[in-house]
């Protein structure tokens, strides 16, 4: 396993990836972990082996589309380096796994918010946490879809980014709104 201080190293370098795309995924897979851990650690918490099964999927999926990010971003670099005439297309592409993860990392606020209501004492304030984790994951993964889409005004996409942030930022508000 990576320590932090790699995982810093790696993200801080001089190399194009991994960047915020991959952060904001990678980010997003740490709130899905922190609502797996609150949904073990919760004896009284009755569904919670469901809620975890889905924590666990989010995490695995976020953790595939940041490398999807990663190799997506490093192609757009690619062609805007060789000044291709698919840039365009290249950029469209591009812009599909941050939706991705800003959809997924709304889905984990949703769940966090879940499990600040149902979780056991302390495990809450995991879940709170994530619901912030992932909204914040959400904003990032959206603002790349607008930038990546910034040639394409009016593309769906970018709305359905920031219907992905909304939702988020609504699940994380009210998971900070739980009593804990």
């Amino acid at each position: 396993m990576t320590d932090a201080t790699e995982l810093a190293a790696l993200v801080s370098s001089g190399e194009a990836v991994p960047a915020s795309g991959w952060v904001a995924g990678v980010s997003a897979s740490f709130a899905a972990s922190l609502v797996a851990k609150a949904a073990v650690r919760s004896e009284g918490w009755s569904d919670s082996a469901g809620s975890r099964a889905q924590a666990v999927d989010l995490r695995d999926r976020l953790l595939s589309l940041a490398a999807a990010d990663s190799e997506a971003y490093g192609a757009a670099l690619d062609a805007l380096e060789r000044r291709e005439s698919d840039l365009g297309q290249a950029l469209g592409a591009a812009a599909e796994a941050p939706l991705a993860i800003a959809e997924a990392a709304a889905d984990v606020a949703l769940l966090a918010a879940d499990a600040t209501e149902r979780a056991d004492g302390a495990a809450r304030a995991d879940a709170a946490a994530a619901a912030v984790l992932a909204a914040g994951a959400a904003r990032a993964a959206a603002k790349l879809v607008a930038i990546n889409l910034s040639t394409q005004p009016g593309d769906e996409r970018i709305a359905a980014a920031e219907r992905a942030c909304d939702t988020a930022d609504t699940a994380a508000r009210e998971a900070l709104a739980a009593e804990i």
